[in-house]
Order: C-alpha cells, then structure tokens, then sequence
C-alpha cells in the first residue's frame, strides 16, 4: 500500500523509497518491463500516485557484471539451500564501491556461489560497516531474498550487537531519533528532523570505570544507525573515527589503558546475534557469535583498571 504522505510523488520515486534494497536503474527497469504494478495496472515511471494505491514489485533475476568472483576465507555459521549466515571480519567492506571494487564480501560471496550473481546484492539484504564485526544474512534465493526483504520491513528481524561506549551508563533505555544525512557533510549520517525514523533498545551488559559495553537491539535498520544514536546520547562508541569516539580517551586511566585504547583500530561494535523466520521451512532460527578477539583484549583491559579502583 502506497503511504498517503507520498501522494503526488512519481512512481520511481515511490518505489525507490519503498524498496530501497534494489539500485534505482534496476526498479526503473522492472517498471518498464511491467514488473511493477499499481492497482494491478502498469504505469510509466513518471506517473504521479494519489496514496492508497496496491503496489506489487515482482523481482527479476539479473545477471550481475559489477563484480568479479575472487576465492577468500569465509567464516561461514550457516548454510543451506535458501540462506548464508557469515561471520564478518572487522576490515571486510560488504558492497563494492568507489575505492573499493575488489576484496569485498560480494566479491567472495560471488566466488562461493556463482548463482548468487543472479541475485539483487549477491544476495545481502543488511549491511555491516567495514570495521563492525558479526553476523550477517545473505539469501541464495530470489524468493529467499524477498521474504527476507518483506520480514527486515516488517521489523520481525532480531539483530543483537555488542557495543563498548565512552561513558559510565546507569541503566538501559531506547532511543527514538529519525537519521539521515548529514545537512553539511553528506558522507556523514546525523540525527535530523529530516531522517527516517530510527528506533535503538539497549541494556547494560557489563560496567567498567569509564565505560560500559551494551547489548544493543535495532528495530529499524538506518545506516550508522547505532553508532549515530549512541554518539548522540553522549556515549559514543570506542574508537568510532566518524561520530566521536576515536580521540576520546577518559581522564585518570593508566598509562596502559590508554595506549590499549589509542591503539584500538576501530569501532568497538559487534553483531553478536541474529533472528528470523527462516524463509523456506518457517521455522523461528537463531545465530550468536562470541565477541572477536580483538574487542575481548579491549574489555580484559577495562576489567584490570577497573578491578585495581
């Protein structure tokens, strides 16, 4: 169903929100070969909605040409015909992109299983930032792919992450807070009145002298989203270089903590567990990952100083 506050708008555009998953040039296509239906008629891209309207994408299987397959160790938790849960590795960048046309999950993922070149993103339908570490879904199938595209909509999707902030908290919360881009530097997101809505649940997991390592749970999906939503709470995550938390290092720690906290090379943030319905057999499925090794010195760090208090 067309919302009614995209009245007016044109079908491209509506689609395009609607299905952001999917490249523009791609729900172009589709709208021009009748795989787009409004009130099941079939309209040019141009032609503006009036809202309310039944809107009816019907994915089509496309050979990719963007990336090339290239053999690199996977950490593979789960796989079967429909899906793939990997356990990415901080540094692994998930989309080719400007600076970054190889080397890439999809460019493994290709490797892997050729048939997944047929697929919109080889597949990935969530994305990981380059250095976060954890779980990751990736369907093998055009159906498997849009179920799971339908259940991250619906927020039926459990996404846990494990993040380490620059801040003592007191208790758990949520935080509702739209984000978008940034209105200055649009390689940024930020908090804005102009950003889609954006919802963060999160709960004490252990307290530390100076910091406190959250479990974190999405109930939207906004890129950034956590690191965005905790550097505006005023707990930025440790070693975020864009939101705050690299250059921060709390004052009256050891000398050894705080070399162990400069010399950090990332964001402290870790996607430590995944749940979904899973798209063939429905059945409820569920997928923890221990933190990485790197971020399990960071805490036996914090865990000295703060038992030396």
């Amino acid at each position: 169903m067309v919302p009614q506050e995209m009245a007016q708008q044109r079908l491209d555009q509506v689609v395009a929100s609607l299905y952001p998953q999917y490249s523009r040039s791609q729900l172009q296509k589709w709208i021009r070969a009748g795989k787009v239906l409004v009130d099941d008629k079939v309209l040019k891209p141009k032609e503006r909605l009036i809202g309310g309207e039944r809107l009816a994408v019907f994915p089509q299987a496309e050979v990719r040409t963007d990336s090339v397959p290239e053999p690199m160790l996977l950490d593979i938790v789960h796989e079967d015909d429909d899906l793939l849960v990997i356990n990415k590795p901080a540094g692994l960048v998930v989309h080719p992109a400007a600076g970054n046309w190889s080397g890439t999950l999809v460019n493994a993922l290709l490797h892997h299983d050729p048939q997944l070149e047929t697929l919109p993103r080889a597949g990935i339908v969530h994305r990981l930032d380059k250095d976060t570490t954890g779980l990751l879904v990736v369907a093998r199938t055009l159906e498997a792919h849009q179920e799971l595209v339908r259940q991250l909509a619906r927020r039926t999707v459990s996404r846990e992450y494990l993040a380490l902030v620059i801040r003592p908290v007191v208790a758990g919360g949520t935080i509702e807070a739209p984000v978008g881009r940034h209105h200055v530097d649009r390689k940024r997101m930020a908090v804005t009145e102009a950003g889609k809505p954006a919802i963060t649940h999160y709960r004490i997991e252990e307290r530390f002298r100076h910091h406190t390592l959250l479990r974190v749970a999405l109930e939207t999906g906004r890129t950034h989203q956590i690191r965005v939503h905790m550097s505006h709470r005023q707990m930025p995550i440790v070693g975020d270089p864009v939101y705050g938390g690299r250059s921060r290092v709390p004052a009256g720690i050891s000398e050894a903590l705080r070399e162990t906290l400069r010399a950090f090379p990332r964001q402290a943030l870790h996607a430590t567990a995944l749940g979904l319905v899973h798209p063939a057999t429905g059945e409820e499925v569920w997928w923890e990952r221990e933190l990485p090794q790197d971020m399990e010195n960071l805490l036996l760090a914090l865990r000295v100083e703060t038992a030396e208090v």
